[in-house]
């Protein structure tokens, strides 16, 4: 039998006050810190990148980066456009992908785990367990802008789209051989492994996992959808992993092709 104790106020005694932040000995902050690190980084390289306007597209190869697709502006280089452009010039501190960077943005900003990232490291909100916060009170995602945080299932829908984008650019990559053609270099072999592991983030987020599991009481008499709700739930214990590493594959395939288109290396050749 279990009895339960009254709060320590209820029983006349007076809670212990704590002037320490905690009483933690271990190096909590170092995630944080790591965090604040990783994430300003990515986003620093990617501000710069964008504006920058070029060094986006290797011409001879079918090389696009990433932080330029779908290129839109009238500006953008012969060839780059997969999709067509608008009928204007875009100013310098507009990005050229200007109609799907903002949609990944949002969808990361609203990730469940990138937001577990930065409530931690930038807003301290906690900032680890046994820690006590800077907030002198806490409102959640009630308010604006952060209510804002319940439309990741529809920024889910627009990731999904802009990964068929980014499978196609790899795709299309594939038939600017030297001589015309099928061909594979190894900038090939970096854009198609940004894009399976973009696949790999996007499908695990759970939004996809409520898609195909979500509004059900039983599986039963569904077991294709169940085969697909398991592999999806599979990736989405590596959410996480998923999240940083795609940080880092995105930042690669944009750097080989700058530094392809920029003449300052040559992309080394498997076939044609």
């Amino acid at each position: 039998m279990t009895s339960t104790l009254p709060p320590p106020e209820r029983a006349g005694l007076k809670r212990p006050r704590i002037s320490a932040r905690t009483l933690r000995t271990d190096r909590w902050w170092a995630g944080p810190v790591w965090t604040v690190l990783g994430l300003s980084a990515f986003l620093i390289y990617g501000l710069v990148r964008v504006l920058q306007q070029d060094h986006y597209w290797v011409a001879d190869y079918g090389y696009l980066t990433p932080f330029y697709s779908p290129c839109l502006s009238a500006s953008c280089a012969p060839g780059s456009a997969h999709f067509g452009t608008l009928p204007w010039e875009f100013p310098w501190f507009l990005p050229y992908a200007l109609f799907s960077l903002p949609f990944l943005l949002l969808f990361r900003f609203t990730c469940y785990y990138y937001r577990k990232a930065y409530y931690r490291s930038f807003w301290q909100a906690p900032t680890a367990c046994a820690v006590r916060e800077p907030h002198s009170r806490y409102t959640g995602e009630s308010r604006f802008p952060m209510i804002g945080q319940n439309l990741h299932r529809y920024f889910f829908y627009a990731a999904v789209v802009i990964s068929l984008i980014n499978t196609y650019d790899a795709g299309l990559a594939l038939f600017h051989g030297r001589d015309g053609g099928f061909g594979i270099g190894l900038g090939n072999l970096i854009l198609i492994a940004n894009v399976v592991l973009l696949w790999a983030y996007t499908l695990s987020c759970h939004s996809c996992r409520h898609v195909l599991g979500g509004r059900l009481k039983s599986f039963g008499g569904r077991p294709v959808r169940y085969w697909m709700w398991t592999q999806i739930s599979r990736l989405n214990t590596r959410h996480m992993l998923w999240a940083w590493v795609t940080l880092g594959t995105l930042v690669l395939a944009d750097l080989y092709v700058a530094l392809v288109a920029s003449g300052t290396i040559t992309d080394p050749r498997i076939f044609n």
